[in-house]
């Protein structure tokens, strides 16, 4: 049962053996072992996938607002490589542990305020108050398809960017 439940979401057995490891401390054996301290370090390899995914989908965040508010043509292709590259490093994520999967929305959710505060910093950093002034405004939402499938924001004032 807990092999089927790491493979299917590591997070969640992650979870399951730390609080297994504690009822195991509480019960008192005489083994040698610092059950709080395994306990965890064992949450922190789940919270460590968690992290990984939520980096990747702060960058996507970031620079889709970017392509989307800059009006700057020499960095967008950068920022298209940047945007599917954290694309494939969350899918990769995403069939190896299916149990983030359910989490996405949260991660989404905490992830919009960071991306949106970097990419108004950034476009700031480079003179574009405008366009931050623009991001700002906009409190941009975008759909959990947006960010992780072919989709780059229009902008039919700049050249059309590749979506490879």
């Amino acid at each position: 049962m807990a092999g089927d439940l790491h493979e299917q979401d590591f997070i969640g057995w992650t979870e399951q053996q730390a609080r297994l490891l504690r009822e195991a401390a509480a019960q008192g054996t005489n083994l040698p072992l610092d059950w709080e301290l395994l306990a965890e370090e064992v949450e922190d390899l789940g919270r460590s996938q968690y992290d990984a995914v939520f980096s990747q989908l702060v960058r996507i965040y970031e620079h889709l607002l970017k392509l989307e508010f800059s009006p700057a043509i020499e960095p967008r292709g950068g920022w298209v490589e940047s945007v599917n590259d954290a694309r494939r490093k969350v899918e990769v994520k995403l069939v190896n542990d299916p149990g983030l999967r359910p989490r996405l929305s949260e991660m989404l959710g905490r992830a919009v305020p960071v991306a949106t505060r970097r990419a108004e910093a950034g476009l700031s950093n480079f003179g574009e108050h405008a366009a931050a002034a623009a991001l700002h405004a906009a409190h941009r939402q975008y759909t959990p398809d947006q960010l992780l499938e072919d989709w780059l924001p229009e902008r039919p004032d700049l050249p059309a960017l590749t979506r490879a």
